[in-house]
């Protein structure tokens, strides 16, 4: 080989070295969010539409309330907020599909699409193991987030199809957290009943709680409450696994 040629080749293993370690240096791509939030709200036969009715004010009212508002803009990363309801085993319908929360009017959009849902289902059974897999697989293509948690509010428990061992095991949980709204609406249920199957079935993952309202009356306490906690940067927010009652 020539000078000329041996120029040309030093030339070329230079310029592909040069680009290796540019590529190298080149930050990795940022994240798109903070936090991919799904609230998963329940239809079932059990809900009656007086109760749906304030399932979904206190949802929307929880979402505006100016210390949720707060939460929302904590950090200069934006959540991904989506919010779907579940009954039966293949009933599951998105109310808000994946929104990014990046601005007030943002918020307001997304919690006046809440407001003006149509509940899709009334007369299905409890199915949770349906909900927390369809639940899952939203946050699958959710955008990407530093940290994901699904919410699954209910006044019951589990009484059709698979339970939710089965759900966690079977679908893509992995860096998930799931917490608990209770709807205790009824006196039987409390520490031996639904409050205790939250806290031994539906609890999931780092951080994960549940918040307990006291009837239907008392969503929107309980949603304001446990979006204030979710939305917390990390190092106040998480916790460790533990569980509230109503209070």
């Amino acid at each position: 080989m020539g000078v000329d040629g041996e120029h040309g080749a030093l030339v070329i293993r230079s310029a592909i070295l040069w680009a290796g370690l540019s590529l190298a240096a080149l930050p990795a791509a940022a994240q798109e969010c903070r936090l991919a939030l799904a609230l998963a709200i329940d239809v079932s036969s059990s809900v009656d539409a007086r109760e749906d009715a304030l399932q979904r004010s206190g949802t929307v009212a929880a979402l505006t309330s100016p210390e949720v508002t707060e939460a929302f803009f904590a950090s200069d990363l934006p959540v991904a907020l989506a919010v779907y309801e579940w009954s039966g085993r293949y009933n599951q319908e998105i109310i808000l599909d994946w929104r990014i929360i990046d601005s007030r009017a943002a918020l307001l959009s997304a919690a006046e699409t809440v407001a003006q849902s149509k509940r899709s289902h009334n007369d299905f059974p409890t199915a949770m193991g349906y909900a927390l897999g369809f639940g899952a697989k939203l946050l699958e293509r959710a955008p990407d987030c530093l940290r994901k948690t699904l919410d699954m509010a209910g006044d019951g428990q589990s009484n059709e199809g698979f339970p939710p061992a089965n759900a966690y095991r079977e679908f893509p949980f992995d860096g998930v957290t799931v917490n608990g709204l209770v709807v205790n609406a009824a006196d039987f249920e409390g520490e031996v009943g639904l409050i205790a199957f939250y806290r031994r079935e539906v609890m999931f993952g780092p951080g994960a709680f549940v918040i307990v309202a006291d009837g239907f009356e008392d969503y929107e306490r309980a949603m304001r409450r446990k979006l204030e906690r979710e939305l917390a940067p990390p190092a106040i927010g998480s916790l460790g696994t533990d569980a509230e009652t109503a209070g």
